[in-house]
């Protein structure tokens, strides 16, 4: 039922939202309730009921920054320590509504991210105001059409550019980087400023593939080395631009989130324009 529920309810644009409904037995087939393991045949009558009463949320007070807006998507700033989404109450989805101006296009829906950062990654989230947009931005990130650069701080001698292939759960995980700057470090030896091109999206791959080579990301508790970690500043992840051809008024988008204050402390002389001051 999962594989198949996006394509029959106009209503339901995503997986994740189709799993919600099912949750809450929203849907049946054939008069008997529907799970995610369903198996739909030929013929089978498929039913969504949504009760007329939905108790309303209560809304999260969060001014976020907005990068970009029209009708169709919106680019916000995420802060550090905040989920994009998820079952807290304290999460980017639950602070949109108050921050994004309402779709006037007839397929509006509730602004949802079509995407996630890490609960310690800051920078560029992608957002999508209708149904018709979060199907399209969903498309260009499986043609690869969506690209991503972040920028990060690393631990420890690096090569200058490297392209990193590991498998994530099973599948194919593929980076890549180029060192900006770097600096001598007391505690770490050597910090790296480096800019990084995710070609495929995995879970946390960034951070893996940077633990992997021997090189953590800066207050990466998770992945980084029991010595090495640096702890009460938070993941030095940022997503710095995002940049794809709209897929509705078919401009390009290229949008950039400047790096953030605590990035600038170590690398002072580092410019949002990719250039070093010497």
């Amino acid at each position: 039922m999962q594989e198949y529920g996006v394509n029959i309810f106009n209503s339901i644009s995503t997986k994740s939202a189709l799993k919600k409904i099912l949750k809450k037995k929203y849907i049946t087939v054939n008069k008997t309730l529907a799970t995610s393991a369903t198996f739909i045949k030929s013929g089978d009558r498929i039913v969504l009921s949504i009760p007329k009463k939905v108790v309303r949320k209560k809304e999260l007070i969060l001014a976020l920054k907005v990068l970009f807006e029209d009708d169709h998507l919106a680019l916000i700033h995420k802060p550090p320590g905040i989920l994009v989404s998820g079952n807290s109450f304290k999460t980017i989805s639950n602070a949109l509504t108050q921050n994004l101006k309402g779709s006037t296009l007839t397929d509006a829906i509730t602004s949802q991210p079509v995407h996630r950062l890490d609960f310690g990654t800051t920078g560029i989230l992608l957002i999508g105001k209708t149904r018709g947009s979060i199907r399209a931005l969903n498309k260009c990130f499986e043609r690869k059409e969506i690209k991503k650069t972040y920028y990060a701080i690393t631990i420890g001698n690096m090569s200058p550019q490297r392209t990193i292939t590991s498998d994530i759960e099973g599948k194919k995980s593929i980076s890549s980087y180029q060192v900006c700057a770097s600096v001598r470090s007391h505690r770490f030896g050597k910090l790296n400023l480096i800019q990084l091109e995710p070609h495929t999206g995995r879970r946390h791959q960034l951070r893996k593939h940077l633990s992997l080579i021997g090189n953590p990301i800066l207050g990466d508790v998770t992945y980084g080395k029991a010595p090495l970690i640096l702890k009460g500043k938070g993941l030095y992840l940022h997503a710095y631009s995002l940049q794809f051809i709209h897929p509705f008024t078919h401009k390009e988008i290229h949008v950039v989130d400047e790096l953030p204050r605590k990035f600038k402390k170590i690398f002072s002389s580092f410019e949002d324009n990719g250039s070093l001051i010497i």
